[in-house]
């Protein structure tokens, strides 16, 4: 946390830009290197928060506000309209922790053990849970080009409504029926670090700099585009996720170097599943409700490439063990689809 907190010097720079209008991409750097710390602290809040309130309840916590930084600015790109780099950065939270979270912390894991263990049975719900999202993207996709008159929104509203519920229903599964097989890493006993009322008040203090943050970012995202030539499908499959999760990425690798490899899989594969199964239906709900609908058909590419990464993802945890040679391969899968998205 520390080496992020020279990163906050960069609030008070983007407030400066913003009050001079002097440069709208150096307001966009400047709000993206912001957001880091800030979605660091809301995280080291909630963690905080969750130990007070027990473990059920803390797991509860985590998983709600464990994408709360990206969503905020999703929401505000979806207030300015940008749909389609809303979509992609569905599509890019869902490959980014599942091939450069994930494959970076079994590589520099890796380098210090030889061989790091997790437990099979969460790697496995987690994948599943992935798939049957997938499920849900893939057929609203063929349903509105194979169908003359199709029906995007009823049909998006529908599939985002059944994606929340079995998100519910995992949430159970995980946290209540069968917390002892799918989490036993929660069991262990912590002590706060923080008071109580310092961990609410710097996780209020956060989320309000994130809001504002996120639209200083959103504010310059079409200036961006306009001046270096970058796409939006870039900016919003690479840029954003990892903006919005770069703090929970650093936990990753932080865990895995400590051999805490079962942490470091449930912050990856359990972000991306929290982003296909919650994050993406509320955007559509919210989309329906703020007048810019959001449906549900991404570009062939993009279901290709979220398929892939899971498939690749899914073989490489069959063991339940890592080792950096197979982080380097999921480092390489994201590294092809980066630069495919480049060159949109």
């Amino acid at each position: 946390m520390k080496f992020l907190n020279l990163l906050l010097l960069a609030i008070p720079a983007s407030i400066f830009l913003r009050l001079s209008d002097y440069s709208p991409v150096l307001l966009f750097i400047a709000a993206g290197l912001s957001i880091i710390p800030l979605a660091g602290y809301m995280g080291k809040a909630t963690e905080e928060i969750a130990i007070f309130v027990g473990p059920r309840i803390g797991g509860l916590l985590n998983a709600t506000f464990g994408n709360a930084a990206e969503l905020i600015i999703t929401i505000f790109a979806l207030k300015a309209g940008l749909v389609e780099v809303v979509k992609a950065s569905i599509t890019g939270s869902i490959i980014g922790n599942l091939l450069l979270v994930l494959g970076l912390s079994m590589l520099l894991g890796g380098f210090k053990y030889k061989t790091q263990k997790f437990n099979q049975a969460a790697a496995g719900m987690h994948t599943s849970m992935l798939l049957m999202a997938v499920t849900g993207l893939i057929i609203p996709a063929v349903f509105l080009n194979t169908h003359s008159n199709p029906a995007a929104e009823p049909l998006s509203l529908g599939v985002a409504f059944v994606l929340m519920l079995v998100y519910l229903l995992s949430l159970i599964f995980s946290l209540h029926t069968h917390k002892d097989v799918f989490r036993p890493s929660q069991e262990h006993s912590e002590n706060p670090t923080w008071s109580k009322p310092k961990a609410l008040l710097i996780l209020l203090i956060a989320t309000l700099f994130v809001v504002l943050e996120s639209e200083f970012l959103v504010e310059g995202i079409d200036p961006v585009v306009k001046t270096l030539g970058i796409s939006e499908l870039f900016i919003g499959v690479i840029v954003i996720p990892i903006i919005g999760n770069a703090a929970e990425h650093s936990t990753s690798v932080i865990m895995a170097l400590k051999n805490k490899m079962e942490i470091s899989l449930e912050i990856a594969i359990g972000s991306s599943t929290q982003i296909a199964l919650f994050v993406a239906p509320l955007l559509v709900f919210l989309g329906y409700f703020m007048g810019h609908p959001l449906d549900l058909l991404f570009t062939s590419y993009e279901l290709i490439v979220i398929i892939m990464g899971i498939v690749i993802t899914a073989m490489i945890n069959l063991d339940g063990r890592s080792n950096w040679l197979e982080g380097a391969q999921l480092l390489a899968a994201y590294a092809i689809m980066a630069l495919a998205f480049l060159f949109v």
